[in-house]
């Protein structure tokens, strides 16, 4: 797939380009804020002032989930959105675990208590990727999307979506219900394009529907083995995924130093060219093969929702 129009950039925050997120209207930065990463190995002082530091610099997008850091990750986002009009200033997303009605409903309070906000402007429903979930989520008494639908008529968010990382065709499945979707989020990386690719088999369903996609894993996951075992720059990667068409690609950012690459990255970026593209796809093609590299596509490697006991 080739780079994205880069009519895309004509509108930044603070020097980072944004871009629509599907057919809602908004306009969000091109790079996001990873809400796992976002207080992993920081006090929550630091991390509230890495947060302020991404909102001042034009990071205008804040990804969090119910379940992340057994929920502290959105407990000191809220602390962090609260001072100084920060809240404002940012699209707010975090996501639902729990599959039972009952569950979400709990979910839900328990995400807008812990970020301090009335409203969030985005829900998903977190990490759908087990061949039950269609029919679990949307059991129209007991499913959780019962509850994210009431959630959003009573104005606790203005968007619905959802993510997941293991199987296209599920992702495909539920693109492919009668259901408005606003966002969807999946992995895109170079290593993805060869392997069960989202990239392939989605992303292009997205666009035609005008859906918000929303990339994650561009490094493919925490470890870094594209950049360690493929000897390829984490600003390579980053640049690859921001040249797909996607509205966002979601960055966990751990420490300043990677604030500021990220930012770097955002505000200097050029799509890559088709040569570019097809050097890092041939570099990544044979390492990519067995699926290894990106293992949260395995369901035995213990990636998933903590509702189904897994680890996010």
């Amino acid at each position: 797939m080739g780079p994205i129009i880069t009519r895309h950039q004509l509108f930044s925050v603070n020097g980072i380009p944004t871009r629509p997120l599907g057919s809602t209207g908004e306009r969000v930065s091109i790079i996001g804020y990873g809400g796992w990463d976002s207080v992993v190995k920081k006090s929550d002082e630091e991390s509230i002032r890495l947060m302020h530091e991404a909102i001042d610099g034009g990071i205008t997008f804040f990804d969090n989930a119910w379940e992340y850091n057994k929920g502290r990750s959105e407990e000191v986002m809220g602390k962090a959105l609260t001072m100084d009009g920060y809240r404002k200033r940012i699209f707010l997303m975090t996501k639902v675990c729990a599959r039972d009605y009952e569950g979400a409903k709990k979910q839900i309070d328990q995400s807008l208590s812990r970020l301090r906000t009335d409203h969030v402007d985005l829900f998903q429903v977190h990490a759908v990727q087990y061949d039950d979930d269609p029919k679990v989520i949307f059991d129209p008494d007991n499913g959780s999307f019962k509850a994210i639908l009431e959630a959003k008529k009573a104005g606790k968010c203005r968007y619905i979506g959802f993510s997941g990382h293991m199987y296209p065709e599920v992702h495909l499945q539920l693109i492919n219900m009668p259901i408005a979707w606003d966002t969807v989020q999946l992995p895109l990386n170079i290593m993805d394009a060869h392997y069960n690719s989202f990239q392939h088999k989605v992303l292009p369903i997205l666009n035609e529907k005008k859906i918000g996609a929303l990339g994650m894993k561009s490094l493919a996951g925490q470890d870094g083995r594209i950049v360690r075992e493929l000897n390829v720059s984490a600003e390579l990667c980053r640049k690859y995924a921001l040249s797909l068409p996607v509205s966002t690609v979601i960055c966990g950012i751990q420490t300043r130093e990677e604030l500021l690459a990220d930012m770097a990255i955002a505000r200097d970026f050029v799509p890559l060219t088709e040569d570019e593209i097809n050097r890092l796809l041939d570099i990544s093609r044979e390492p990519a093969k067995d699926g290894i590299i990106e293992k949260y596509k395995d369901l035995k490697s213990g990636y998933g929702c903590v509702c189904h006991g897994g680890t996010c």
